[in-house]
């Protein structure tokens, strides 16, 4: 399967996952009907991702980092829908919506968008910088050296998210009658945003580096 397929093929299946684990992150907020949202983000995600990677690539002539950063939006929106998945599950079935211990009951749905993130970067996004050099020799086992820096750009972007979580849910009340479901879900937005922009360049940078990989 030549790339341009590949790539189709995964923002479709990220676009398809990424509405699963939304499911109790709209059931929290009480935003839209689970099943009907479902089926919406099922057929709308993956062709919304797969025009983002056409525009994408078509920009890229001009900005050479621009179509590896759509791809790496699009695994964004995954890991986030997973990270947002869990947190709201765990305060459908706690009711904690702030305080300092929100922060631990943050840090699950993290840890496993961070385990999910490493593989897609590792293996899509990221995947042209560990083909350079000599070719990969029959039965080469791939190298997880870069794990170590992994983790720690990682848990770097989890205490800047706990933090914004906690920050933004506790010292802050909620606008236009919010309810503290959907004032924690905005507070995760916030600080979700200010992670996949520290993650991106952590990532681009110091995990998955090579001699082509400047922010130009």
């Amino acid at each position: 399967m030549n790339m341009k397929r590949k790539d189709f093929l995964m923002v479709a299946i990220a676009g398809f996952f990424t509405s699963l684990f939304l499911l109790p992150t709209l059931k929290n907020v009480k935003l839209l009907g689970i099943s009907n949202a479902f089926y919406l983000f099922m057929a709308g995600l993956p062709i919304l991702w797969v025009l983002a990677l056409v525009v994408g690539r078509f920009l890229n002539r001009w900005l050479g980092w621009i179509y590896q950063f759509v791809k790496f939006c699009v695994i964004g929106f995954l890991n986030a829908s997973i990270d947002f998945g869990v947190l709201n599950l765990l305060s459908l079935y706690t009711g904690i919506t702030s305080g300092f211990i929100l922060g631990g009951v943050n840090v699950p749905g993290f840890i496993i968008a961070a385990t999910n993130s490493y593989f897609w970067n590792k293996f899509w996004v990221f995947s042209h910088q560990r083909q350079e050099g000599p070719p990969a020799q029959a039965g080469e086992k791939v190298s997880y050296g870069d794990l170590p820096t992994f983790i720690a750009v990682v848990v770097s972007g989890a205490l800047v998210n706990s933090g914004l979580v906690v920050f933004i849910s506790t010292y802050f009340h909620p606008v236009f009658g919010m309810s503290a479901e959907r004032w924690l879900n905005i507070a995760k937005v916030s600080a979700s945003a200010a992670a996949l922009a520290w993650n991106f360049i952590g990532f681009r940078v110091f995990v998955f580096k090579s001699k082509e990989n400047q922010l130009t």
